[in-house]
């Protein structure tokens, strides 16, 4: 299985509205994506790693998929529709990494 997590880096003055990303967004890509997308999590940054440290990111999905293909298959015909609907709740440009799931559950 892979990991596609798509991460909003915090900055002082970026705008990420949790909701929209929560209730609209990404249900949007899960419904483009159909079964190409087996589940998605979405994480809310709270805290850096230091007391009273800023999170490294407002805001992380990850969307887990079969594969690479399947991923590529599932969201590279709505990738414009999708990219488009970034301004609708955030200002920041994501940074995206796409992992190999070695272990799920301990």
């Amino acid at each position: 299985m892979i990991k596609i997590s798509v991460m909003y880096p915090h900055a002082p003055e970026a705008r990420f509205d949790h909701a929209y990303y929560r209730d609209t967004h990404m249900p949007l890509v899960k419904r483009r994506m159909g079964d190409s997308c087996r589940y998605y999590s979405i994480d809310k940054g709270l805290a850096g790693g230091a007391p009273g440290a800023a999170p490294t990111y407002i805001g992380v999905s990850h969307i887990f998929c079969d594969s690479v293909e399947a991923f590529q298959n599932g969201f590279g015909p709505h990738t414009a529709e999708l990219m488009a609907d970034l301004p609708n709740f955030t200002d920041i440009t994501p940074v995206i990494q796409t992992s190999e799931v070695m272990v799920e559950r301990g």
